[in-house]
């Protein structure tokens, strides 16, 4: 009895061991990938001590199943190119391998960050507020931000928090508050900056600023051409009037003209039956 009690349990001990086991997957070119001026690169997992048998297997970017890459069999390894690196092929790629429960390898491709402006060009109102937008691409996001004003042939950094200045700011984008717009000090190029710790990236933005009285201008046109149009047609309507009054006069006079000749002719035919 003895014995078989601790057959029973050297052979869960044997089992639990084994079940516990994680699956070994080797990632090429590794964990962390930095294509750097390459224009494409390979990925690639390995997997050993499969907790299951494996049945397929996939791959993913930022958590979204990519399209044409599920596989079908007990391969144990998988691949995925990326054909073009572009400022948007970063991120955290994975390797599936469908498995219970299931296998999987994160592989972090990382890239220099890419920063636009929102817009090119902005204009604001002479003493509104000014905004404006950088935003930012691929993986990592930017870690810090940064704004400049451009004066002649320098960049002049905006600090924020200052009567003038305020500044906004999310991995994904930065956002330029400038107060009470200045026509003089204010109108000109700004620029915006992104650093991932792989390299630092910059837009351009050029603000425009318009004088108050600017945003009156279109309301003033539509008023004028209103009193223009109101203008010819009381001019048009003025010069109508005496030909439609002359009208009037030819045509109710024809009926008197008539009516007085029937009158006399109906006066002779009762004289000539009297007599």
């Amino acid at each position: 009895m003895r014995l078989l009690w601790g057959f029973v349990t050297l052979s869960l001990c044997v089992y639990h061991t084994v079940a516990a086991t994680d699956p070994q997957i080797t990632a090429t070119p590794g964990d962390e990938v930095f294509p750097g001026n390459e224009t494409s690169v390979t990925l690639g997992c390995s997997i050993t001590d499969a907790p299951s048998p494996i049945k397929g297997s996939y791959w993913t970017k930022n958590g979204e199943k990519i399209k044409n890459t599920e596989t079908e069999g007990a391969d144990a390894t998988t691949e995925y190119s990326i054909d073009k690196i572009t400022n948007t092929a970063g991120g955290k790629y994975a390797c599936v391998f469908d498995t219970q429960p299931q296998s999987i390898k994160e592989i972090e491709v990382k890239t220099p960050t890419h920063v636009k402006p929102y817009k090119e060009s902005e204009h604001g109102n002479e003493n509104d507020k000014g905004v404006l937008t950088c935003v930012s691409h691929g993986y990592p996001l930017p870690l810090d931000w940064f704004w400049f004003k451009v004066t002649g042939d320098s960049e002049v950094a905006i600090i924020n928090g200052t009567e003038k200045y305020e500044i906004k700011s999310t991995p994904e984008r930065t956002i330029l508050y400038v107060k009470a717009l200045d026509m003089t000090a204010d109108m000109g190029d700004y620029v915006c900056k992104g650093d991932n710790g792989l390299g630092m990236a910059t837009g351009q933005i050029h603000l425009r600023v318009r004088s108050r009285l600017a945003a009156l201008w279109p309301f003033l046109g539509i008023v004028a051409e209103v009193i223009v149009l109101i203008a010819v047609i009381f001019i048009y309507e003025k010069k109508r009037k005496p030909d439609e009054v002359t009208d009037d006069d030819d045509s109710g006079s024809a009926p008197l003209k008539s009516n007085s000749a029937t009158n006399h002719k109906d006066k002779n035919v009762r004289q000539r039956n009297s007599n």
